[in-house]
């Protein structure tokens, strides 16, 4: 039978990672691409995000709009998505965290998270698990944030003995409706030092 845990979800994207799609590729046509993705086109970033696109479909787009062949876009993208840049004593700071939560890793996120940065970063060897928003088709805060409740109930746990560490205020807020602890990470207070600060507070208990 599972231990009875509290849960510590941690966030991604701006949390864990700051690295962004396509960094590799030359500065005129990283500029176009969030121009045309993130500025002109972000609701099909978000149905992205949801399952309804892919990063082929994604990727032959920016090649039509770019006019560069899309074998150049695609590798570039994949590359850079499996050396998204995540620090590796934070890496095992959480899984050191293990004895104490279940550490689930919650973003809201691409097929390409899943498809080659996880693998790629061997994330599944430092959280217990990890929910992404394509293949679960919700956001966090989507339905008050009831993927957070199917975690918490999923392992026995109480949503008011678990954490989020987390860069949106959005989500942050919607878990602190729920009941649970939250801890906003910006440039001032990164994860590290949230990290840092709950090891302390379980040697102090």
């Amino acid at each position: 039978m599972e231990e009875m845990k509290p849960i510590l979800f941690i966030d991604f994207d701006g949390t864990l990672c700051h690295d962004r799609f396509w960094r590799s590729i030359d500065a005129s046509s990283f500029e176009k691409i969030q121009n045309f993705l993130f500025g002109e086109n972000k609701s099909m970033v978000n149905e992205w995000m949801r399952g309804v696109h892919t990063s082929e479909h994604i990727n032959q787009l920016l090649s039509k709009e770019l006019n560069i062949p899309f074998e150049k876009v695609w590798n570039i993208f994949v590359t850079d998505c499996e050396n998204m840049n995540v620090p590796k004593d934070v890496l095992i700071r959480i899984e050191n965290l293990k004895k104490d939560f279940h550490t689930i890793l919650i973003t809201d996120n691409m097929d390409c998270f899943t498809r080659f940065t996880v693998p790629a970063l061997k994330l599944n060897s430092y959280f217990d698990s990890i929910i992404n928003s394509f293949d679960n088709k919700k956001f966090k805060s989507d339905d008050g944030g009831n993927i957070f409740l199917q975690a918490v109930n999923e392992h026995g746990s109480k949503v008011e003995e678990s954490i989020l560490m987390d860069n949106s205020k959005g989500a942050c807020n919607t878990f602190s409706k729920l009941g649970g602890a939250t801890r906003f990470v910006s440039s001032d207070k990164p994860l590290a030092f949230w990290l840092e600060n709950l090891e302390n507070e379980l040697v102090r208990t």
